[in-house]
């Protein structure tokens, strides 16, 4: 099945910077799928260019089955880090109108409308002008006025911006409705835990190149054998190798340096005749993952 998104050796200049540089990747009809990197890395460059609001220096750009047309624009929906809702009209007025500049009627538009501020819980602030509501009530409308028209696609830009734990849930339940519908979610986040549970696969961006791309599951295998966790109820002796040592629920969580691997952390307590009641080797997370790739960039850059 041809992807939804195909980038191909994308590359865009600005002056002196080159913001994105020969960056490729796929994104699958259905997937929700993770564009990462730190501030600066060429995230935003990325998506303006999949929007087709940049065209690419070089490379190839395949958005819903081939080159971006103007009659593709309203099977997008698109939730921009910065919010671009009409601050002086009316919350319900604001969205009816953004879902008509998506192709909607006015009536279809207000129907639709009624059921996103139930289940937003905005119904009651329906008449308060845009600047009246709060940076959360605010987030949770941006969400609306891109879901509103039923896109088959979703580029969405720092989703939980701005939303306490409860909303942040009922965001996360509704674009799991969303996929489920068959809709393909491209989600920018700086919040790796959200990743983690959302997300199918990844491309993680810096400096303007790919860095990561794959499964969450199978890049944090990769870059697991620097931790191990025990579980002992003995005390643990001094051992070469071990950089730092953390209670964790009951456990110890062992980090190792690069020249030692969990075989011989388990010889060595052995050797020392530690009862061990479990012993793993543990994957890190997300974001340990993250922070580690970021760090050692300059290192893969020149390898």
């Amino acid at each position: 099945m041809k992807p939804i998104i195909q980038l191909s050796e994308i590359t865009k200049t600005f002056g002196s910077l080159k913001a994105v540089d020969e960056v490729s990747f796929a994104v699958q009809q259905g997937e929700i799928f993770g564009l990462l990197g730190p501030n600066g890395a060429g995230k935003t460059t990325a998506i303006r260019i999949m929007l087709d609001i940049f065209k690419p220096d070089r490379g190839e750009v395949s958005v819903l089955g081939g080159v971006m047309e103007e009659s593709k624009k309203n099977r997008i929906g698109y939730l921009p880090e910065e919010r671009g809702l009409y601050q002086d009209i009316s919350l319900e007025r604001c969205l009816v109108y953004l879902g008509t500049l998506k192709g909607l009627s006015l009536a279809e538009a207000r129907s639709r409308l009624t059921g996103f501020l139930e289940r937003f819980d905005l119904a009651d602030h329906r008449r308060k002008k845009i600047k009246e509501l709060s940076k959360g009530m605010q987030q949770k409308a941006q969400v609306i006025a891109t879901l509103l028209h039923r896109p088959e696609l979703l580029i969405i830009d720092e989703p939980f911006s701005g939303l306490d734990p409860v909303n942040t849930r009922l965001v996360k339940e509704v674009l799991l409705e969303e996929q489920q519908r068959g809709t393909t979610i491209v989600m920018s986040t700086h919040q790796m835990n959200q990743v983690e549970e959302l997300c199918n696969r990844l491309v993680l961006i810096h400096r303007g190149r790919v860095v990561l791309y794959g499964e969450p599951g199978s890049i944090r295998r990769q870059f697991s054998g620097h931790a191990v966790v025990i579980r002992t109820s003995a005390e643990l002796p001094p051992m070469p190798g071990v950089l730092h040592v953390e209670r964790r629920n009951g456990s110890y969580y062992l980090s190792l340096d690069e020249n030692t691997s969990p075989q011989q952390v388990l010889k060595a307590l052995v050797a020392a005749q530690v009862l061990i009641e479990h012993f793993e080797v543990a994957l890190p997370s997300l974001d340990e993952v993250f922070v580690q790739v970021v760090q050692e960039a300059p290192d893969l850059e020149s390898a």
